[in-house]
């Protein structure tokens, strides 16, 4: 036996269903975002809090670290933040790396710009 009782396993249900709507919501919303007319890093950026959110959402109730003391928490968290750190610290790298790409010219009109 599991030691709930049927009404606790009716909030358990019914919890699961909110999230699982949730869910559904924060999907449409992200095919929605697809289609808005916005800047691109508009929509990139909100599509990415939208992940963000959904991912938090799982994590929290259907792997049940709701429920879970906060050092584990804490361990679950821990690489989502150094990733976001690490992303955000590589990122000036990373454009100073490829406006170069982008700008030079290409190697025909740099050979012709010789003669």
């Amino acid at each position: 036996m599991s030691g709930h009782t049927a009404a606790e396993l009716d909030h358990e249900e019914r919890r699961y269903l909110q999230i699982f709507a949730y869910l559904a919501v924060l999907t449409a919303a992200e095919i929605g975002v697809t289609y808005a007319p916005m800047a691109r890093v508009a929509i990139v950026l909100l599509l990415v809090v939208l992940a963000a959110t959904k991912a938090a959402l799982v994590a929290l109730f259907y792997m049940h670290l709701v429920n879970e003391k906060r050092t584990l928490t804490w361990i679950a968290l821990t690489p989502a933040i150094l990733c976001v750190f690490l992303l955000f610290m590589l990122f000036p790298d990373l454009l100073h790396s490829t406006r170069g790409r982008v700008h030079e010219q290409p190697p025909a009109a740099a050979a012709e710009g010789h003669h």
